[in-house]
């Protein structure tokens, strides 16, 4: 698979599919989510909705993914994954961590997605410290392979700061 950085809004990526770092209520929430739920417009929160509750106000467990469409944004398809909130490492986050990233591929590969991008999941309101999130995604990603065909991965920065640490990533990872 072709990974490749990007510093930009990754609700205004070309791409067939952007992956949401979502809540387990997959009903808005602040920063990537809230981006993504006011650039896709009413209609992606009556999809969310619309999916079953596995639980109690949880429509997608951590390390888990959802897809809906795009609606207003400029890719057919909306992942949504919910990270782990940071803890220390010692619950299980760097498992789940890397769950989000190999289901969000599946997803990807089973609707036949050819470029997805994600946002720096759980490094935001969940703490989870950015240069040990953006191994963990890496060594996902290329674990997942070339599954069925090739497929262009973004891993888009909001800002230089995390872009910087995707950077560091890469390098050490080759």
């Amino acid at each position: 698979m072709n990974i490749e950085l990007i510093t930009a809004d990754i609700t205004r990526l070309e791409v067939d599919a952007i992956v949401n770092a979502a809540n387990v209520s997959l009903l808005g929430g602040g920063g990537v989510d809230g981006a993504i739920h006011r650039a896709a417009g009413p209609m992606l929160l009556q999809a969310c909705r619309a999916l079953p509750e596995v639980s109690p106000g949880v429509r997608c467990p951590t390390g888990e993914a959802r897809i809906t469409p795009g609606f207003s944004l400029p890719g057919r398809y909306i992942i949504h994954t919910v990270g782990p909130i940071w803890h220390g490492g010692s619950q299980g986050e760097p498992d789940l961590l890397a769950s989000c990233y190999r289901q969000s591929m599946t997803l990807a590969y089973e609707y036949g997605v050819s470029s997805v991008a994600f946002p720096a999941i759980s490094c935001g309101v969940y703490g989870y410290p950015p240069r040990l999130a953006a191994s963990v995604a890496l060594r996902s990603l290329r674990g997942m392979g070339q599954q069925q065909r090739p497929m262009r991965v973004l891993l888009c920065s909001f800002d230089e700061a995390m872009a910087a640490i995707w950077r560091s990533a890469l390098t050490d990872a080759d």
